[in-house]
């Protein structure tokens, strides 16, 4: 898989044609310390003082390169799809292998980060269930309103903490509810659905 860079970030990455190898790999440092301790203007003015640039070009060129590393550890790019993609830059071939190289060390240190970053969606514990039915009522004696309550418990993957949702369905919305997930698990099988995931992958 390649990425796709848009070009706004071919600009911010651009700056790092003019500068030394060793300075885009102090770039990367600068990008890493970014992601664990967060971002600090000093850091981008001493640079911007040693290459004679302005703040706003470093700040950019850093975050652009954080960036880009942030979304190759997020697909996994092998060495070869990483340097594919970077390929649109124009980078001479020196400063690619460094690109490549800070990629590869920093892409064990960015894991777990991104793992830390990754929002925990709650997980399937167990659903109980009641059958409601209002058989008849004052203004009425003849009626049949059955209502559904659903009692789903989530538990938290992380925390290792639990809870629960109290939902109420009357058996047309579940039916409706049913086909639906019925047909989202049909097309999931399609041979077309197929295609687009192999290639996702």
């Amino acid at each position: 898989m390649l990425l796709v860079l848009s070009e706004q970030h071919k600009g911010h990455l651009s700056f790092m044609s003019s500068v030394e190898p060793e300075v885009v790999a102090e770039f990367g440092r600068i990008a890493l310390d970014f992601l664990r301790r967060g971002t600090s203007p000093k850091i981008y003015e001493a640079a911007a003082r040693k290459l004679g640039a302005s703040v706003e070009q470093v700040q950019r060129a850093v975050e652009g390169l954080m960036f880009l590393v942030l979304e190759s550890c997020r697909h996994t790019l092998s060495e070869t799809d990483f340097l594919d993609s970077i390929l649109v830059l124009g980078f001479s071939q020196e400063l690619n292998n460094t690109l490549l190289q800070l990629y590869l060390q920093q892409s064990a240190q960015v894991r777990p980060l991104l793992a830390q970053l990754a929002p925990t969606l709650p997980n399937y514990h167990s659903l109980e269930w009641r059958l409601d039915v209002n058989m008849s009522s004052r203004a009425l004696r003849q009626q049949l309103c059955p209502v559904t309550t659903l009692c789903l418990s989530l538990s938290r993957g992380g925390t290792g903490g639990s809870e629960r949702r109290l939902l109420q369905a009357r058996p047309a919305t579940l039916l409706h509810l049913l086909s639906a997930l019925e047909g989202a698990l049909d097309t999931l099988k399609s041979s077309h659905t197929r295609r687009i995931l192999r290639n996702i992958k």
